[in-house]
């Protein structure tokens, strides 16, 4: 279970766990006849720049080949090979920032008004002159003064589950241990899905009367670059699939949807006339650090308005908006987006990033980056007795409440809400992520990099015990 502790303040989250419990089991390798596990290698029928679904088949440098037949009579089923993502991405065993000694985690909360002061300061000293400041610095102090409240929340929220989560074990006071694993850390993985999706816009025109809506990934069965970048593909399997895209391999889990395109290209998902009960976005927004890095291409806010969320969502759908800690960006999310889509304001929650010791990964008093993210929750307005109905059985949202987990390194790498989420919402409702890097069991994914994380890379095989 991905939730390792739930207290009023929130949830104490395993993300790790959680990707590992999402079934990444191929199940197309073979037992030797003995028992022993066959190692399995992965064949494709297109070449290296085309793309398509494959199956695991027997490595004829392990052995003598063994046939379905064989394996199954020797052993009466087949073998499975595991995959699990690399541990060492959430070996976060220090802050990226230390915090000042007398405001560690477990030293209790900083005197407010000294905190809100301290601010100050570090601005005037920041600035090195006696000017106004700029609009930014001035919208950050005003957030401070009005959000001290909300500080402490966060800081005795985060103190409480961190205290369970020692207490269990689940954190260590010293992981010294798991910095050993970094150097086995593989290079930055080059995917090109962004760029692929650029390039689609180049395809010819798709019919839509005659082209599906969705296609199912099958065994050994090829599919062409237009039809993955113009349908929702689907593995309704109860196993996990591998295609290959560019040369590169993506793990697909069980019972999850896809569609690989850019903003440009939403039809099919609005063709796939699925309505959903949860739609959680994460969007590219525009700030300073992704223009310098050139991490990803953003949007402004008017095309974030564009996205089609009434239409995609079903009545009393539940939406849930990753925000920067950019006061502009939650602003416009309140006060603008939401109500473009009809969709009320219920909650503002944080997810609090913190070390495998418990420790806050950036000091709780940065100016700039904070060891939180935002998430703003609100419901699509829509027929009364629906709402009623579909709220049945399920609890209101509350107003606030925190996520606590350690973050994975790599970049975006946001954590499960699915689990979260599951006691307000009602069991086996259709979830939409849009613009998604990652793909959940019993969700639908949209984005330019919707495979990013799952390729095969950032994955290793459980070796059988």
């Amino acid at each position: 279970m991905s939730v390792v502790h739930r207290l009023t303040a929130g949830w104490l989250v395993d993300h790790l766990s959680f990707i590992n419990q999402c079934g990444y089991e191929i199940c197309d390798s073979f037992a030797r006849p003995g028992g022993v596990t066959h190692s399995t290698s992965v064949t494709s029928t297109e070449d290296c720049h085309g793309i398509s679904a494959f199956a695991a088949t027997p490595s004829s440098s392990d052995g003598p080949p063994y046939g379905p037949g064989d394996a199954i009579e020797a052993e009466g089923k087949r073998a499975k090979m595991r995959f699990v993502f690399r541990e060492e991405f959430f070996a976060i065993s220090k802050p990226h920032i230390a915090a000042a000694p007398d405001k560690q985690l477990c030293q209790g909360c900083p005197e407010v008004n000294g905190f809100f002061c301290c601010c100050f300061l570090l601005i005037l000293q920041k600035r090195k002159r006696k000017c106004v400041f700029n609009q930014g610095e001035l919208d950050a102090l005003e957030y401070h003064s009005k959000a001290i409240s909300r500080w402490k929340l966060i800081w005795e929220g985060t103190l409480h589950l961190v205290q369970e989560g020692l207490k269990s074990g689940f954190l260590h006071p010293t992981t010294a241990k798991l910095s050993c694993r970094k150097n086995n850390v593989p290079p930055r993985i080059v995917c090109g899905l962004a760029e692929l999706c650029e390039m689609a816009k180049q395809f010819p025109a798709v019919n839509e009367s005659d082209h599906q809506a969705a296609r199912v990934l099958e065994e050994e069965t090829s599919t062409a670059e237009q039809d993955l970048l113009s349908c929702v593909m689907e593995n309704s399997s109860n196993c996990a699939k591998i295609i290959v895209l560019m040369g590169q391999k993506y793990l697909v889990p069980p019972k999850s949807s896809f569609l690989l395109s850019d903003i440009s290209c939403l039809q099919p998902l609005l063709n796939y006339k699925k309505k959903f009960d949860v739609i959680v976005i994460d969007p590219p927004w525009e700030n300073k650090s992704v223009k310098r890095s050139n991490r990803y291409s953003h949007l402004s806010s008017w095309q974030i308005k564009q996205i089609p969320v009434p239409a995609l969502a079903a009545p009393n759908c539940l939406v849930v908006t990753w925000v920067t800690n950019r006061q502009k960006h939650l602003h416009f999310v309140k006060d603008e987006l939401y109500p473009h889509w009809s969709v009320k304001t219920l909650a503002e929650w944080h997810w609090v990033k913190i070390t495998t010791a418990g420790e806050f990964v950036l000091p709780l008093d940065s100016l700039h980056k904070k060891p939180y993210e935002v998430l703003v929750l609100g419901r699509v307005q829509g027929n009364v007795k629906e709402a009623l109905r579909k709220s049945e059985d399920v609890l209101p949202i509350p107003e606030h409440q925190l996520i606590v987990s350690i973050p994975c390194s790599l970049h975006s790498h946001k954590p499960p809400l699915a689990a979260v989420l599951a006691e307000f919402i009602k069991p086996d409702v259709e979830c939409l992520e849009l613009f998604a890097r990652n793909l959940q069991p019993g969700w639908t994914s949209w984005g330019n990099e919707v495979l990013k994380f799952q390729h095969i890379d950032y994955f290793t095989v459980q070796q059988n015990e």
